[in-house]
């Protein structure tokens, strides 16, 4: 109800006003939920840079970790299959494969790996380098954004044609044939491989451009590109799942960035018959690349969060979807391996990047007697080691964060069948399986599957909870906000498929 005050003629004066507006007064505990809603977004500000940076860590190294294993271990899984599959006869047949399946996919990688190489022999890098020079600034940053669209592309695709390679080489022969052969898929495989490597090292070299250009004028616009990228994302809307698949592309690129900045200081080093002031140039351009890299990743994770109202503790969710990952790869019921993995969360497959590495360094470093031969050996048993140590962390940190997250009785749920299930409305059992369990199911060796299951490529157990499970419900009776939670856990079984080409936004 208004009230009515009566004011004379008399009383309105100018320095009655000037004295109102200098001595009004208001109370801000007025609107206390909203000063408080304020205070805590400022709050989930100042966290976004810690917590992103504890997920980009956690998700480079496990990159780094199946980068790693396409060098150290790979190797040496090949030579132990090859080794069974030659001295098979001697002991007789005992099993109904001549190799298991696991054995025929790293026989498959490491063939691939070698051919690719050999290939890539026939790409002259002087002459990409000196073509990619003689264009202009403005053409090369639209060629640069082209080969990044092109990578994503390639990734997407590239994945589903090994994965398709895979399936066909270890798939039981007693069923009916429905595919093309191996042979045809082993040659796609080839042609991506080499395809995306020689994509690769377009984009390496023009960065290489860029570094030794004498304006640093192209260097300076492809930086620009990635706060670009800033006006792309942040007015949009995202959920927690879309939030998910764009850490996950910003982990993939961050780590292929490292290696490309590799690759050029390499190249760059060549050049000047590695000399070591030539590392200290290229030491403040390499900087700044990371540097802004790493300020774009923080302004554009903050913004969304703060836009979508979103909170910091959800990268944790997402540190714990990916460590699970790893968890289940270790598990007796695995169907895939653990860079395979990572290549379907991530999109970041190891392959093309391990082609071009080594053309790269085989083509720098010339290897000559015997002290040479000696140096590489120890090379590659500081490769293991380095390899074996960041597995060890990698596997005891991510049991950490599953137990954090409440999600160890799904490691010993059975693997996804042929045929879609309804969820079941039951509880789950409140048991939880104790350390000494999951640490021994994480250590052994996949058993082999029975013939009547059939193994399908399908997405991992950890796609049915991004998020940490919230447990019992408190109160039943919220049956919207149930059936919300549930709507959710539907559309996280084709969060890979859209993973690999970055934030897809419906």
């Amino acid at each position: 109800m208004w009230c009515k005050i009566s004011i004379t003629p008399a009383e309105l004066s100018l320095l009655r006003f000037l004295s109102a507006e200098l001595t009004r007064g208001y109370f801000l505990e007025h609107n206390e939920a909203k000063y408080t809603e304020r205070r805590e977004r400022v709050y989930t500000c100042m966290r976004i840079p810690r917590e992103l940076e504890k997920l980009m860590v956690f998700g480079i190294f496990l990159c780094l970790d199946a980068f790693l294993y396409v060098f150290t271990l790979l190797p040496l899984r090949v030579f132990l299959a090859l080794f069974r599959l030659f001295t098979l006869p001697c002991y007789g047949l005992r099993d109904r494969r001549l190799l298991q399946p696991a054995q025929v996919c790293d026989i498959l990688k490491g063939v691939i790996l070698v051919i690719c190489y050999f290939m890539m022999h026939y790409v002259d890098y002087s002459m990409m380098y000196h073509l990619i020079r003689g264009q202009s600034v403005i053409k090369l940053y639209i060629i640069y954004n082209m080969l990044e669209v092109a990578d994503r592309l390639f990734s997407s695709f590239g994945q589903d044609i090994l994965d398709a390679l895979y399936w066909t080489a270890t798939e039981p022969k007693e069923r009916k044939r429905a595919h093309i052969g191996v042979i045809p898929h082993f040659l796609m495989a080839v042609l991506y491989v080499f395809l995306h490597a020689i994509l690769i090292m377009v984009q390496a070299t023009t960065l290489n451009v860029a570094f030794n250009s004498h304006n640093k004028s192209l260097l300076t616009i492809m930086m620009s590109n990635n706060f670009v990228e800033i006006k792309g994302s942040v007015f949009k809307k995202f959920e927690k799942n879309n939030l998910f698949q764009m850490s996950n592309s910003d982990i993939k690129e961050r780590f292929t960035n490292y290696v490309l900045l590799l690759i050029v200081c390499l190249r760059n080093m060549e050049q000047f018959s590695w000399n070591p002031d030539h590392l200290w140039v290229l030491f403040p351009d390499v900087c700044m690349v990371i540097a802004s890299e790493i300020a774009v990743d923080i302004v554009k994770h903050a913004f969304i969060t703060k836009f979508n109202d979103i909170t910091a503790d959800v990268y944790s969710e997402y540190r714990a979807s990916l460590a699970f990952d790893l968890v289940s790869s270790r598990q007796k019921n695995a169907y895939t391996d653990y860079s395979d993995s990572v290549a379907r969360r991530m999109g970041f497959i190891p392959l093309p990047l391990a082609v071009l590495l080594i053309r790269v360094v085989t083509s720098s470093i010339k290897v000559q007697g015997i002290l040479s031969y000696a140096c590489v050996i120890l090379f590659y048993f500081g490769l293991i080691s380095l390899k074996v140590l960041n597995s060890i962390v990698l596997l005891g940190k991510s049991c950490q964060y599953v137990k954090e997250a409440k999600m160890e009785e799904k490691l010993f749920d059975p693997p996804p069948s042929s045929t879609p299930c309804k969820p079941s409305s039951k509880p789950q059992s409140k048991c939880k399986p104790s350390q000494e369990t999951l640490s021994a199911s994480v250590t052994n060796q996949p058993s082999h599957q029975k013939e009547n299951v059939i193994p399908l490529l399908v997405t991992s157990n950890s796609d049915q909870f991004l998020t940490t499970p919230d447990g019992e419900e408190k109160d039943i009776t919220q049956e919207n906000s149930e059936l919300k939670h549930r709507s959710s856990k539907k559309d996280l079984l084709d969060i890979d498929r859209f993973t690999i080409c970055g934030n897809r936004i419906d």
